[in-house]
């Protein structure tokens, strides 16, 4: 019997989210649609320029956990924050919904990890993110026994920006192997693949890493073309499983010779994609541990993705459990 249906590993991160227009990025340099990485001034700057905001506890990985708890899986997380006013909102956010989190805080600087979010009209979202006391993730916030009784554990590929962070996820990697258990991750942002293409693949082709999740644009970066196909007959090769995600075009889930196509749902209206992938893996994750079939996984995924970016912000407001079991997917 496990303990935790997922483990999530990633930048424990604060979002201050706003709305903005095309001009908005423009003026303030910033790339649309990608993470962005900023120092502590460049953070100062955003921040003052930003029209009204929420503030929501996000982190890719974060999320995901999230989302699991919300299927009513048992979820589990590692993070770190610093020992203030933004980490204790993040360390009460994270554990109110349920999920496990342990990680003992940073004492001093630098302060806990934040991203300034424009989201604009066309839902799309812009991240500039502060990294903080996240980077200090290391070997020794590793809780070796939550990892040994997790059926999965997932991380995020920012991780890999901050070094002892891969030491950690090597670390993690093996004790979960050693025990029965896989390991996933997603690669997260077409800049990240880039930044750590060869990293990446050694991952997956070294077998440390069993389920991968993207989407179009970073599978295709991952192997440096523009034909989707070929990228897709490329993780066929180098991994157990993959599920690559295509916006309103749904997704693809390949494992061995086998592949599975799933459709988005139908929504009415993009408000925010803040968190769309994070949610797709948190309901294929929950689906995955729970033995559902790769089609159902997908579909989970699906319905997750769909949900929450009908509204403003990362993590999902209504019970996904409940969205589930209506869509007669429970």
């Amino acid at each position: 019997m496990s303990r935790f249906d997922v483990l999530c590993i990633g930048n424990a991160i604060v979002d201050i989210i706003a709305r903005c227009d095309e001009a908005f990025l423009v003026d303030n340099s910033i790339i649309k649609g990608a993470m962005n990485l900023i120092d502590a001034d460049r953070a100062e700057l955003l921040y003052s320029r930003m029209g009204p905001a929420i503030e929501a506890s996000g982190g890719s990985a974060g999320n995901t956990a999230a989302g699991v708890a919300s299927f009513g899986s048992r979820s589990a997380y590692f993070g770190k924050v610093s020992a203030d006013q933004l980490g204790k909102i993040f360390s009460h956010d994270i554990r109110a919904l349920g999920v496990h989190f342990d990680t003992k805080p940073l004492e001093g600087t630098p302060p806990t990890a934040r991203s300034m979010i424009f989201v604009t009209p066309d839902g799309e979202r812009s991240m500039n993110t502060y990294l903080g006391a996240c980077v200090e993730l290391g070997p020794e916030d590793i809780e070796a026994d939550v990892v040994a009784d997790a059926k999965i554990t997932y991380f995020e590929g920012y991780l890999w920006d901050p070094p002892r962070a891969k030491d950690a996820i090597r670390q993690c990697a093996e004790i979960a192997h050693k025990n029965g258990r896989e390991m996933a991750m997603t690669l997260s942002d077409p800049f990240c693949v880039g930044r750590y293409r060869d990293e990446f693949l050694d991952l997956m082709r070294s077998g440390t890493i069993d389920i991968v999740f993207a989407n179009a644009d970073e599978a295709k970066s991952l192997y440096e073309t523009d034909n989707f196909e070929h990228a897709i007959a490329q993780l066929r090769k180098d991994c157990k499983i993959a599920a690559i995600t295509r916006s309103e075009h749904g997704s693809v889930i390949i494992r061995g010779d086998e592949r599975v196509d799933i459709d988005a749902i139908d929504i009415d209206e993009v408000v925010d994609t803040t968190g769309a992938g994070d949610l797709y893996a948190a309901g294929f994750l929950h689906g995955y541990a729970n033995g559902k079939p790769l089609d159902v996984c997908g579909k989970l995924g699906s319905l997750a993705a769909g949900l929450v970016i009908q509204q403003i912000g990362p993590r999902p407001l209504l019970s996904l459990k409940d969205a589930a079991e209506k869509s007669k997917l429970g």
